[in-house]
């Protein structure tokens, strides 16, 4: 009896032995025969470049996520790289970026540690973007540009990971960044219209932002981004406890951005940047760089015309402040263009603008 149940195991494990073998030859051999093989591999090189850090280990909705992360090392925005907002500049250094870099500092009771959510709001084309950016830049943390259409899918609950997987990612790199541009657009103020995966979204997003807020040595912060302030809603303000508005430059910073768009490209050392800023009254910095476009492309006009005269020029001639003048003069912001069609468009028949009306639009121009 002994030496039949002895034979009987040896047969068992030997079976045992058999189906797992035949099992992992099964698996190797699908795998191998599997057409997304070398692209999976491929992925997983990409986004372990793009992440910089090759150790992270990764789920498949973080993979999702990591697409959009930006490593610090490969943006090439500066504070120097933005004119003017000296004043906002320094307190984003010291209550965002320290606390990002030298988190020892910070390390001592409750009161000092990493912001958990800042929001830059103000008129578009202002630089809100540009210096989130920046802060990305000068603190070393990777930058998660968070998009709407990433975190949307169509299986249900997939939505909720995807949201998680923004945060575990997040966790994963600190010190880390979670930038949402036009964050209105995804966490504005929740209506009963709300679709239920929208709002289940919004809910996971606030439910994990509240879990990270607890453990005060993680260094991950949520930067938000708006011209529409007021849309927010409230549980997301109150999750925004630092706010920094980015208005329309005045005269000097109009000045200061100049000289930056204008740095490192051919232009006449008698260019006087603050007269041409006093010419610029309620252009953004967007607006500006639009400005230097255009002006540019006198110098590249000049050089076809010579060229039509037989004569021939290697390269365009220097910027000068006549072509910023004669882009001034000649040519009509995109916003305000369209308040004066918009005018136009809606007034009777016959009637005809009078002098305040003129020197109203005028002086937008």
């Amino acid at each position: 009896m002994g030496s039949s149940e002895t034979t009987f195991l040896q047969k068992l494990a030997l079976y045992a032995a058999s189906a797992a073998l035949s099992y992992l030859v099964l698996l190797a051999g699908l795998q191998h025969l599997d057409p997304n093989r070398e692209v999976s591999k491929k992925k997983k090189k990409e986004i372990a470049k793009r992440l910089g850090r090759p150790l992270v280990q990764t789920n498949p909705y973080e993979d999702v996520i990591a697409c959009d992360v930006i490593n610090p090392d490969q943006i090439d925005v500066k504070f120097d790289s933005i004119g003017g907002l000296e004043t906002i500049k320094q307190a984003l250094y010291e209550l965002v970026i320290l606390p990002l870099k030298r988190p020892e500092l910070f390390s001592h009771g409750k009161l000092l540690g990493p912001q958990k959510g800042v929001l830059l709001y103000g008129p578009p084309g202002t630089g809100k973007t540009m210096l989130a950016k920046a802060i990305a830049r000068e603190s070393g943390a990777v930058f998660i540009n968070v998009r709407i259409s990433n975190l949307m899918s169509k299986w249900f609950g997939d939505a909720q990971k995807l949201v998680a997987a923004v945060f575990s990612l997040a966790y994963k790199l600190q010190p880390a960044i979670i930038f949402i541009d036009e964050v209105d657009s995804f966490l504005g103020q929740r209506r009963s219209t709300d679709h239920e995966a929208l709002t289940n979204m919004k809910t996971e997003f606030m439910a994990l932002w509240d879990g990270f807020t607890t453990d005060h040595n993680a260094r991950v912060m949520v930067l938000a981004a708006t011209n529409r302030p007021s849309e927010l809603d409230e549980a997301i303000l109150r999750r925004l406890p630092q706010s920094f508005e980015i208005g329309i430059p005045d005269r000097r910073e109009r000045a200061a951005i100049l000289k930056v768009i204008l740095k490192g490209e051919r232009v006449n050392d008698s260019i006087d940047f603050d007269y041409i800023a006093s010419l610029c009254e309620g252009y953004t910095g967007s607006d500006l760089l639009e400005l230097c476009k255009k002006a540019a492309y006198f110098a590249i006009r000049d050089l076809l015309d010579e060229e039509k005269k037989g004569k021939n020029c290697s390269e365009p001639r220097p910027l000068s402040q006549t072509d910023l003048e004669k882009v001034l003069a000649t040519s009509t912001k995109t916003k305000v263009a369209a308040t004066e069609y918009t005018r136009s468009s809606s007034q009777p028949a016959g009637w005809s603008t009078s002098s305040d009306d003129y020197q109203e639009i005028t002086e937008e121009k």
